[in-house]
């Protein structure tokens, strides 16, 4: 009789690793007229844990605001979770960990933003929701390209 590894999958902790916020040119900012123009930069990682059934999974975000030319503020963010994962084929765990998995923390990540430019005396700002399975699906896509050219 053999016994199937059964699949799990738990969010185990939501926690935020880093964060840093930059208003460089305060207090003059706050004099000017607001036409921001915001960029965004992610990325993703993950880790298996020593443990070997937890994986710790990082989305990282860069929030850039430009006025008049400026940077306005600048926010870093860190958020994190650890993952247990059990009984995953090798094939789903690379998008389970690089889309699902970064879109769970999407929420968290957003709301600590808002917070963050919100105390800092800027309107507030709130990320637009983003599709992990395009972004994981194009770095992908760029890896193998690499790949083929290495």
């Amino acid at each position: 009789m053999s016994e199937a590894t059964e699949t799990q999958f738990a969010l185990q902790r939501v926690y935020l690793k880093d964060v840093s916020f930059e208003v460089p040119g305060a207090p003059k900012v706050f004099l000017q007229q607001w036409q921001p123009e915001v960029n965004i930069d992610l990325n993703t990682s993950a880790q298996r844990l020593e443990d070997g059934r937890h994986y710790d999974v990082t989305l990282a975000l860069t929030v850039t605001a430009r006025n008049e030319g400026q940077v306005a503020f600048l926010v870093e963010i860190k958020q994190a979770g650890i993952f247990q994962i059990e009984g995953v084929a090798d094939a789903e765990l690379g998008p389970l960990l690089g889309s699902y998995c970064p879109n769970l923390l999407f929420p968290f990540a957003r709301e600590a933003i808002s917070d963050i430019v919100g105390k800092g005396s800027f309107p507030q700002l709130l990320l637009q929701p983003i599709n992990f399975d395009a972004v994981y699906s194009e770095t992908m896509r760029k890896l193998a390209e690499a790949e083929a050219t290495a």
